[in-house]
């Protein structure tokens, strides 16, 4: 029997995948730069893959396209089900995707980027005229949504200058988070270089929203290497664990009082060991660990329930879990179904689930 939480459930990471409409809203004098949707011809196994073909060049991310009975056999392998709609996906059909909330429980999800997943182009004209209009097509879809459809924004942070217009943009049409990936180019989220960012993100309450993510093209071309085994985890998640590591480790906290940051989409199963490392570092930098880490740093890590949830909050506490759908993605984080089987859960107390489907989101993203 699904146990009931008596305030509002917070999808912590949902998606909207980007189609070629989202480039409707370029600029007339952008309109240059607009990304062609390209796709493969069906591999052995009948799956197309699909690409953006960006500034001449192949960047940027796309799931392949999968069928109707692809994606029902995909569930049925992997016991996840997925949100199989490409209207509500895309955004094409707004209601759609709202009543799919209704329908979980959900109500207000926090929306993320698809394509941005990579590195889109190494210019900045390029990249500011991209996330410009990404940032305008995610204000529709909240002003559309009635306030449920929250969102993180892109940040051109090849431009500081433009990166600071659009998320005071963002921020006046329903934005709650800035979106960093875990590596940006050449450098690491601690570097002073993003601190105009943080600085801006702080005194306008949003948070940072560090997702799966990789912003170096040679690093992601390494891992596309044909004896690569299971990329995509050293390509995406290990960088964000690295983040978490870096940004506790570094100045970054203590510089940004009130900064919130959320690291998304990794699992929350390596937690308890990345806090042991870092309580370590702590001993041998003379620092004081604080009792409440998770808490007096402001950082929050979206969990799965395949992950020991008892263990890892006996390791890391409660006030710094968050959990999402994936919604829109087919990867071994997406299931649209994560919040209906995290009330479910009977390891887990009533308190414990307000705090991660209500209380810690609402915190992080302040809503």
């Amino acid at each position: 029997m699904t146990t009931a939480i008596q305030t509002r459930i917070i999808d912590a990471d949902a998606h909207v995948v980007e189609s070629d409409h989202t480039w409707d809203y370029l600029e007339p004098e952008d309109r240059r730069y607009r990304p062609i949707p390209l796709e493969a011809q069906a591999d052995a196994t009948g799956i197309k893959q699909q690409f953006w073909l960006i500034d001449g060049k192949v960047r940027g991310f796309r799931f392949p396209a999968f069928t109707q009975a692809q994606l029902e056999e995909r569930a049925r392998q992997v016991g996840r089900n997925f949100a199989s709609d490409p209207e509500a996906r895309e955004m094409g059909n707004i209601e759609l995707r709202l009543e799919h909330m209704d329908r979980s429980g959900v109500d207000v999800q926090v929306l993320h980027n698809t394509m941005f997943i990579e590195q889109i182009t190494d210019r900045a004209a390029v990249e500011v005229a991209l996330c410009r209009a990404w940032n305008r097509w995610l204000a529709d879809i909240w002003r559309q949504a009635g306030g449920r459809l929250r969102w993180s924004c892109m940040t051109p942070t090849l431009s500081l200058s433009d990166a600071l217009d659009e998320i005071r943009f963002s921020r006046q049409h329903g934005a709650c988070a800035v979106l960093m990936r875990p590596v940006e180019g050449n450098r690491l989220l601690a570097d002073p270089y993003f601190y105009p960012i943080y600085e801006e993100a702080s005194k306008l309450n949003l948070a940072i929203a560090v997702h799966i993510a990789n912003g170096s093209a040679w690093l992601n071309d390494l891992y596309r290497h044909p004896v690569a085994i299971a990329a995509t985890l050293h390509r995406f998640r290990v960088p964000t664990v690295a983040a978490f590591n870096d940004v506790l480790l570094s100045e970054v906290p203590t510089n940004f009082p009130a900064l919130r940051w959320a690291f998304i989409e990794a699992s929350s199963q390596w937690l308890p060991w990345a806090l042991h490392e870092a309580r370590s570092r702590f001993k041998i930098l003379q620092r004081e660990w604080p009792d409440n880490v998770m808490r007096e740093y402001r950082m929050f890590v979206t969990c799965e329930n395949s992950d020991d949830l008892p263990y890892v909050i006996k390791e890391s506490g409660e006030d710094g879990l968050v959990i999402g759908t994936d919604y829109g993605h087919t990867d071994t984080s997406s299931d649209v179904d994560a919040i209906r089987i995290f009330r479910d859960r009977g390891d887990l107390s009533v308190e414990v689930k307000t705090k991660v489907l209500s209380d810690n989101p609402r915190a992080l993203y302040a809503l």
